[in-house]
């Protein structure tokens, strides 16, 4: 191993895709992984959309990598309650995460970027206040790398971020996810994901069904609290619609993994550093998808990295117009989508019963048939308010919210007036 322009701390999708552009600039690249192989262990479900991932240059992606493709989802509520929307072609599709992640590492491997597995980087080198390396243990040795600029796309552990002093993401913002493979499914739509909403199955976001195919799929839940695994259980035969597919599933491949929620950290630019993907917080928390957007923010970090070589200005200064560059195309987008994950927080599992009864009742599948942008959710919410029944949908769920707070307001001052009592 020798030094380089630019160390990527992390071999996952956007270390990977920071290395691909950087590579393509001729920028020498070190992309140090601490595991055995890239893509492994698989932590996630894989779920991306396929606009998405033509905006990046990526798709078609080769056949074996895409398990399946979807026309849409059914929506399910705590009581079962049903709201779906399909369109009338697929938009988006479940890769093999282990596959994806190599075949980006291999199209910067081809790029020039240079990859060392079983490297764990255990600190910065710092000098006078800026980066300027990574000290790095290969198996029982560890040795120092020096590098203009490190990318860091360690993922959401952000071990080396809070080194850096950075400010990381609030753990109460993290949501505990749970991943599994299933066999022996009944009646599923293979071209159709279910998604299981209410805090009595996925307290702070939601529950997947994702088909593969051969009565196979993907199942898991994120949740803020409880056990996340508990809760699978849970939901696989407890809940009304789910328990129907999933109660005789044999379970394999369980894995876990934490998803930021909390919308992206203050800042992701030191001098000589910058930092993409989850260990930023670039994860969509509406959803808690994370590849597409710490994708488009790797390739922008790659371009900034190649003005500041160009310059030979590694400042923190400088490196600032990174964070410029992605909060122009999606800082927006997080703070509504920050916003959205507020609101569905705060309903309880009766009113998100009423909101799925309602939205069907009043055809809202209708409005979002001829709309495909499932990433730009802002932006795309904007396009279509002017279907009433968009706007109907917003409104009955601002009443929905507004009722939840009153009742927990109640709620509270009925305990402190008890406690006064007590008193």
């Amino acid at each position: 191993m020798k030094d380089s322009d630019v160390i990527v701390v992390g071999g996952g999708p956007c270390g990977s895709f920071a290395a691909l552009h950087l590579a393509k600039l001729g920028i020498e690249v070190n992309v140090f992984e601490e595991h055995s192989e890239v893509g492994a262990p698989c932590h996630c479900a894989g779920h991306l959309s396929i606009g998405g991932l033509r905006l990046l240059g990526l798709y078609p992606l080769p056949a074996k990598i895409v398990e399946n493709t979807f026309r849409g989802a059914t929506i399910h509520s705590p009581n079962g309650e049903q709201f779906r929307i399909r369109f009338s072609s697929a938009i988006t599709c479940a890769v093999n995460r282990v596959l994806f992640d190599k075949y980006i590492a291999s199209s910067a491997m081809d790029a020039g970027a240079n990859y060392f597995l079983d490297s764990k980087v255990e600190s910065l080198i710092v000098n006078n206040g800026s980066v300027k390396g990574a000290v790095v243990k290969h198996r029982n040795n560890e040795e120092k790398f020096l590098a203009k600029i490190v990318v860091d796309a360690e993922g959401v552990a952000a071990r080396i971020l809070r080194q850096s002093g950075l400010f990381a993401f609030n753990s109460r913002d993290v949501a505990k996810g749970v991943q599994a493979h299933a066999e022996g499914l009944e009646g599923l739509e293979t071209n159709m994901v279910d998604v299981f909403l209410g805090r009595h199955y996925a307290p702070g976001l939601y529950g997947w069904l994702m088909p593969t195919g051969d009565g196979k799929a993907k199942i898991g839940l994120a949740t803020k609290t409880r056990n996340p695994r508990q809760l699978l259980e849970r939901l696989m035969h407890r809940h009304p619609n789910a328990s129907k597919k999933l109660e005789k599933a044999k379970i394999s491949k369980v894995s876990y993994h934490p998803i930021p929620l909390g919308g992206p950290i203050v800042r992701t630019f030191s001098n000589g550093l910058l930092v993409v993907g989850d260990a930023a917080a670039q994860v969509k928390p509406t959803t808690g998808g994370g590849v597409i957007y710490g994708m488009n923010c790797a390739r922008t970090a790659a371009k900034v990295v190649s003005d500041a070589l160009q310059s030979d200005n590694f400042s923190s200064e400088f490196l600032n117009r990174y964070q410029k560059r992605w909060k122009e195309k999606l800082g927006l987008e997080f703070a509504f989508m920050v916003r959205m994950r507020k609101m569905l927080d705060s309903l309880d599992d009766r009113r998100t019963d009423d909101l799925i009864r309602f939205c069907t009742r009043i055809g809202l599948d209708k409005a979002f048939q001829k709309s495909h942008n499932v990433d730009f959710q802002r932006r795309e919410l904007l396009r279509l308010l002017w279907n009433p029944r968009i706007s109907l949908s917003g409104l009955y769920l601002l009443l929905l919210i507004s009722s939840c707070n009153r009742k927990n307001l109640m709620y509270h001052a009925h305990v402190k007036d008890g406690l006064k009592e007590n008193d």
